[in-house]
């Protein structure tokens, strides 16, 4: 089999549909039917079942799927390595981010990455830290900017800062006359916080395990994302806890919110780049840590 027709066996079984599979290898649905069919034919077995409805791997096909992606893998690994002789710094790096830093990190870090490595493009792309791991291990990814605790078998991590937790609460609320914000005060309001799957929810679970208590509010109400919590907030829908980029990047005159610290010890989290021990452009990765320490998102603390 060609690399190509390992490319439409992957893509198709992680899509399970034709049209979205020739979309992701950019040919046309009768193309990609039409090679895979081929492969099918020229080998005996079949691949996939196919319906009007959905498209299945059947159990040689997933085994033949599992074996394609190894291969793609390592045939990608050698297109770095080519690049990385020729100039490490040269070629578009591809770089996930957690949801809730990419807003607050990538306006910051764009403009540092580039004044540094100008030949060295980045392709973005935003998800929860299990897809991230995900795709970082299959090699779609060559870092990723999540937070701790994060401890994967072969990838390597580095600390780039640490974040601090504000609480967020809407004006005239009780607690804002309080400087500082014990967390168990916390505990006991209407809290809004990400929904379940977002690791910052976690953490903040984690940083404040009053929530979790008996008559604690971990389940009160969810947003989708930091923003929405904001907007929920300024309505008067509850209070929330935000990491310090955010809180810092929203405006701190808005007549609808105020922003209270933590009494010590403060909650907060520590952001981390990782990436594949066998990442063959290790300056690459230098230069995108240099990048984050200069310019990190406003409110942090550098590593």
């Amino acid at each position: 089999m060609t690399l190509t027709e390992l490319r439409y066996i992957v893509t198709l079984a992680r899509e399970r549909h034709f049209g979205r599979a020739a979309e992701k290898c950019h040919v046309s649905q009768p193309t990609l039917s039409v090679a895979l069919k081929k492969v099918e034919q020229r080998h005996g077995v079949i691949l996939f079942e196919r319906s009007s409805a959905d498209v299945r791997l059947t159990m040689i096909g997933e085994q033949i799927a599992i074996q394609a992606e190894r291969v793609l893998e390592e045939a990608g690994r050698i297109r770095e390595i080519v690049a990385q002789g020729k100039d490490p710094l040269s070629g578009p790096l591809r770089l996930g981010v957690i949801y809730t830093i990419a807003p607050y990190l990538l306006p910051r870090l764009i403009p540092s990455l580039h004044s540094r490595a100008p030949r060295m493009p980045l392709y973005l792309h935003e998800n929860f830290t299990v897809n991230l791991t995900a795709q970082l291990r299959r090699g779609d990814l060559d870092v990723i900017v999540v937070a701790l605790p994060f401890d994967e078998p072969g990838i390597v991590s580095r600390v780039v800062y640490e974040e601090p937790f504000y609480v967020v609460m809407p004006t005239g609320h009780p607690l804002a006359m309080e400087s500082l914000i014990a967390p168990e005060h916390v505990a006991a309001e209407n809290l809004l916080l990400l929904g379940i799957g977002n690791c910052f929810r976690d953490q903040v679970v984690q940083a404040c395990p009053q929530l979790s208590a008996p008559g604690g509010t971990v389940g009160a109400l969810e947003g989708s994302s930091l923003e929405t919590v904001r907007y929920m907030v300024a309505s008067g829908a509850g209070i929330s806890i935000v990491p310090a980029s955010a809180a810092a990047s929203w405006p701190q005159q808005d007549p609808l919110l105020l922003f209270r610290h933590f009494t010590e010890p403060v909650p907060v989290r520590r952001v981390v780049i990782a990436w594949r021990a066998t990442f063959p452009r290790p300056q690459a990765i230098d230069v995108l840590r240099a990048a984050i320490l200069d310019a990190p998102p406003p409110g942090v603390l550098r590593a």
